[in-house]
């Protein structure tokens, strides 16, 4: 497995404490993007299956105390979905759950399916809500994730979905119906619907890879904006937990 990174007290990858694994490598090339450095799927520590779980295994009185597990991100994490099959079957041997953060942007190949059907719960970027914004602003498209998605429903796999908030770009309510609406018919497993503010901690790194970069006039998104928007969000979905 490609690894760029790992965690090991995350906070904000899933429910309670996590392991996180950050894997090389995405399919996608999003406007917003601050870990440009995961893109390149060559990049990274080679680390086996094994090599990751006694790394992951030392930590796991902090992350079980603290009602966790692992989370696998990225990058796009799901483009090693065998290496996650073989390292949950480890995790299994000392009943650690697992997380996928995910773009939804893959084939639903075998693995693929194997490795979110077994997963304790998938968090899916809902980048964009419409065919043209969404290749505009990532060069891939939406109805890869609306399959993913409704695989996630098909097989009533725990589902939070995630949108990256742009000022200037898909910071209204407007945009925000819209997004409800593409959502709508995944209800059912839909526990929770996050919003993230854009954020300039990684323009260094753009600079550091010498590559151009979008936003690189773009402000940070407000909170105080954000947070109105969540709670509209929040009104339109009830019984969010």
């Amino acid at each position: 497995m490609r690894v760029h990174s790992v965690e090991s007290l995350a906070a904000l990858d899933g429910e309670g404490l996590r392991y996180a694994v950050f894997l090389n490598g995405c399919p996608l090339r999003c406007i917003y993007c601050h870990n440009p450095d995961t893109w390149n799927p060559c990049a990274g520590q080679e680390k086996t299956p094994d090599e990751l779980f006694a790394k992951i295994r030392r930590c796991l009185p902090y992350f079980k105390a603290g009602n966790g597990g692992v989370t696998f991100s990225g990058g796009e994490p799901l483009l090693q979905a065998e290496g996650i099959n073989a390292l949950a079957a480890l995790l299994r041997t000392e009943h650690i759950g697992y997380t996928i953060d995910t773009c939804g942007c893959v084939p639903l190949s075998a693995a693929v399916r194997t490795a979110v059907k077994n997963a304790d719960l998938v968090i899916c970027d809902l980048k964009f809500p419409e065919e043209d914004s969404f290749r505009l602003y990532t060069g891939g498209t939406l109805q890869t994730v609306l399959d993913f998605l409704d695989y996630l429903r098909r097989i009533g796999q725990r589902t939070w979905i995630r949108t990256v908030v742009v000022p200037g770009i898909n910071d209204s309510t407007a945009w925000l119906d819209r997004y409800l609406e593409v959502l709508r018919p995944f209800s059912v497993v839909i526990e929770k619907y996050q919003l993230l503010g854009y954020h300039t901690m990684g323009a260094f790194k753009y600079k550091k890879l010498g590559i151009p970069n979008p936003l690189s006039s773009c402000p940070a998104m407000d909170p105080q904006r954000l947070q109105a928007l969540q709670e509209y969000v929040d009104q339109a979905i009830p019984g969010q937990k």
